[in-house]
């Protein structure tokens, strides 16, 4: 047996990792956590884009637990690899673009490499049976363990009970009676077993997150990748997909307009990498233009940023629209009326107001 054991937590900022860390933590094992930074889990920053979201905190979840557990916290960035494992998930996705089993599976054994390379022993996680149906059923969770070729180092201390003792627990390191057997999709006994634990507040009942659940954000990343005709993407993509309406009036280009000025702020930090249209006899929003656009494609496009500016009721508003060298060009345009934006063109739905 360790002098003291040492166990990695996997700490995506829900409740359910912040939990299955302090019950380890509590049997007197040193915990350390780890996330892993994808790129999908953004919710700060646009918390702090938007204005409508100012009174939200703006935080990394993930480093909050930590602090509130007292734990080191590594973040490792995983952007590149994650890649494979969106674009050519193994299991396939969930509801929308979320490849759950692949995720986990992927997280899981890049934990193994890391225990193996920092010397701790074992690797702790918040998995509870039946809580997700993609991942984290009593028939996938084996399958976690094979594929990440962790062997019996993965303790779930959540479920513990309703699952074979793994060696933390044999070894004595952890006492499996002091482990529980949670299972399903109710929060309730988290949150009892939350204040039982002295925890007054954590960021959120579920784990992480992760946009590639949200069915509005996955439309969104679907259209970008059957613009591209291929599953590419990079680090700007995941936050703009997440920022302003996404508008796709025709195949070859797509709009993306700012719905309030902390967005249009932020837009502007793109108008050296994207064509873009602003109001100028109007206060209006920034809009990028995403793909080749053409003289009639380029009126269209300020026709709708137009319907979108404080103009929408006047016969003409003006604009400027400005390519990626620099290069500006005036425009005139009477404003698109509502009632003929077809559907259709707001990718993602809920005509981008979501």
């Amino acid at each position: 047996m360790p002098e003291q054991p040492k166990a990695v937590a996997l700490i995506s900022g829900g409740l359910d990792s912040m939990l299955a860390a302090r019950v380890v933590q509590d049997q007197g094992v040193h915990v350390e956590g780890i996330n892993f930074y994808t790129g999908f889990c953004v919710e700060g920053h646009t918390h702090a884009i938007r204005g409508k979201d100012q009174d939200r905190p703006k935080r990394n979840n993930a480093l909050w637990v930590a602090e509130q557990l007292g734990m080191p916290l590594h973040i490792v960035d995983v952007i590149e690899e994650y890649k494979e494992v969106l674009t050519n998930p193994r299991y396939g996705y969930g509801a929308n673009l979320n490849p759950c089993l692949d995720c986990k599976v992927f997280m899981v054994g890049k934990a193994r490499e890391w225990i193996q390379a920092n010397g701790f022993d074992f690797i702790v996680t918040g998995e509870v049976i039946g809580q997700r149906p993609k991942s984290q059923t009593r028939d996938k969770l084996p399958v976690i363990t094979r594929d990440a070729q962790v062997e019996d180092l993965l303790l779930r201390p959540l479920s513990a009970k309703l699952l074979e003792p793994t060696r933390p627990e044999r070894e004595g390191w952890v006492d499996r009676e002091r482990l529980y057997e949670l299972h399903g999709r109710s929060r309730k006994p988290q949150f009892a077993l939350a204040r039982s634990l002295g925890l007054e507040s954590w960021a959120q009942p579920a784990g992480g997150c992760c946009f590639l659940t949200d069915a509005s954000y996955s439309a969104k990343l679907a259209d970008l990748w059957q613009a591209r005709g291929a599953r590419a993407y990079d680090l700007d993509d995941i936050m703009l997909l997440k920022v302003g309406r996404h508008l796709r009036p025709r195949e070859h280009f797509k709009l993306i307009i700012a719905r309030e000025a902390g967005e249009t702020r932020f837009l502007q930090g793109y108008k050296r990498s994207y064509p873009h249209l602003r109001t100028i006899s109007h206060g209006g929003p920034v809009a990028l233009i995403d793909g080749p656009v053409d003289d009639h494609d380029l009126e269209l496009a300020a026709r709708l940023v137009a319907r979108y500016s404080s103009g929408r009721n006047a016969e003409q508003v003006d604009l400027e629209f400005e390519d990626t060298d620099g290069q500006v060009r005036a425009l005139s345009v009477p404003p698109m009326a509502t009632d003929s934006v077809p559907d259709a063109w707001y990718v993602g739905g809920a005509h981008g107001d979501d």
